[in-house]
């Protein structure tokens, strides 16, 4: 490799670790950092100038409006209620199932992460209800913690997810066949989870003891889930429906989901305008932060390819002597071992850049890529020592839970992650399928 585009990337990324380590947060680490190096390359006028230019271009982008609405639409769901009428129903029909709560979490997660596209709000929710019963029925604490650990990341993936907008439009891959990509192996990594959960409590009955329950009669459960669980899903599904057949981009079929959320709210009389109005702030804090980190990864792209920091090493690995399989193993490696330090947003900003490039060069679908790369998102979210889920979790256990007890809790998750990504590797056409039969 050319020595300049060394010493620049070395530069670029010890300048974006350095600032991260110091506590800033990671929107102002990127301005600073791109904003430095624009400077640098092309001297103050034009380089200012670049940056503010590519500051309203990234922003004003059509593809990135998907992420306030999956985020309104969430935040509706999860302020008025909505979601803890659809826990209730979904607690009525497991019944006697071993680990009942358990299972309770990862079914839960995987219908509201159809709903949210957050998992810290999936986690915060399930966390706050269950994790008190759970204590009070005598569940051990890698039965407590563990499921709404590993379930709540299950957002990261089931479309539709905020963060696979995001990684959509750093990365250049089309936002509607990522959101549909990541719907089986979605699925995947919940029944893995269950798969778990069930067989631990078959094998360790102490973990999550039997207790009795009052039966509730077929009608009740059927009036309930035809009240609260089939108008919420169906909403997604007309949502992703809508995509699938390309009758809406996904930008249209955000907003329909979120009006729609707004409606049924209104319909189930759960609607006030003090919620709207914090629904709609929470919104546009969020984004903001991200579409201002997504301003400096613009630039950083730039000043990457301009350097030749992304040919060189397009080039450099294109002739390594190993097979393309190996090198996506190792990329999908080191995205891990960034999750050990770095948020899920961090990682994406930093590397996608870098990665995209090699990924055209060695003819691997960007597709199937982005799907593993979601996958290790959510599995860093729940790795040591930084994973944003395990303070999300350590915030919401009973007292006397240490980050200890946390981490070994997530284990067993993770460990499914590991599962479901080598089968995704193993099998991509779980995550093309879909996204192939697209219009």
């Amino acid at each position: 490799m050319d020595p300049n585009a060394i010493l620049v990337l070395c530069l670029v990324i010890g300048g974006l670790l350095f600032c991260m380590a110091t506590g800033l947060p990671v929107a102002f680490c990127f301005m600073t950092i791109t904003m430095i190096g624009a400077i640098i390359l092309w001297g103050y006028d034009a380089g200012s100038t670049m940056f503010v230019h590519n500051a309203f271009n990234s922003v004003s982008k059509f593809l990135l409006l998907p992420i306030c609405m999956f985020m309104l639409m969430g935040q509706i769901m999860f302020l008025t209620g909505m979601g803890l009428r659809m826990l209730d129903v979904l607690d009525k029909w497991l019944g006697r199932l071993p680990g009942r709560l358990a299972l309770l979490s990862v079914a839960f997660a995987t219908l509201f992460s159809t709903m949210s596209g957050s998992q810290m709000a999936s986690a915060s929710m399930m966390g706050s209800l269950l994790i008190p019963e759970m204590e009070k029925r005598g569940y051990g604490k890698p039965m407590t913690i563990g499921p709404i650990l590993g379930a709540g990341g299950l957002a990261m993936v089931i479309p539709p997810s905020n963060l696979a907008v995001l990684l959509a439009a750093i990365a250049g891959i089309s936002v509607g066949k990522l959101l549909i990509g990541g719907f089986i192996p979605g699925l995947v990594m919940a029944a893995l989870y269950a798969t778990y959960i069930i067989l631990r409590c078959w094998l360790q009955p102490s973990v999550a003891p039997a207790y009795d329950l009052k039966p509730t009669p077929l009608s009740e459960k059927m009036i309930l889930t035809l009240m609260y669980v089939v108008p919420m899903i169906s909403i997604v599904f007309l949502v992703l429906g809508l995509i699938f057949l390309g009758w809406a981009t996904p930008t249209e079929a955000a907003v329909l989901g979120a009006v729609g959320s707004m409606v049924l709210s209104v319909c189930h009389k759960k609607l006030s305008w003090q919620i709207l109005n914090k629904s709609i702030m929470n919104t546009v804090k969020i984004a903001a932060g991200l579409y201002m980190i997504i301003t400096g990864a613009t630039t950083f792209s730039q000043i990457l390819a301009f350097s030749g920091v992304t040919r060189e090493l397009a080039s450099y690995i294109s002739g390594w002597p190993l097979s393309p399989i190996m090198i996506l193993i190792s990329m999908q490696f080191l995205l891990l071992i960034l999750g050990t330090f770095m948020t899920t947003v961090g990682i994406i900003m930093v590397t996608m850049p870098i990665f995209m490039p090699i990924v055209a060069a060695l003819g691997i679908n960007p597709l199937w890529f982005g799907v593993l790369v979601l996958i290790n998102m959510e599995m860093g979210a729940v790795t040591p020592p930084v994973g944003m889920m395990l303070f999300v979790m350590k915030g919401v256990s009973p007292k006397g839970t240490t980050m200890a007890d946390v981490y070994k809790a997530a284990i067993p998750f993770f460990a499914c992650d590991l599962v479901a990504m080598t089968v995704i590797i193993l099998f991509p056409v779980l995550a093309l399928w879909l996204p192939g039969l697209m219009v």
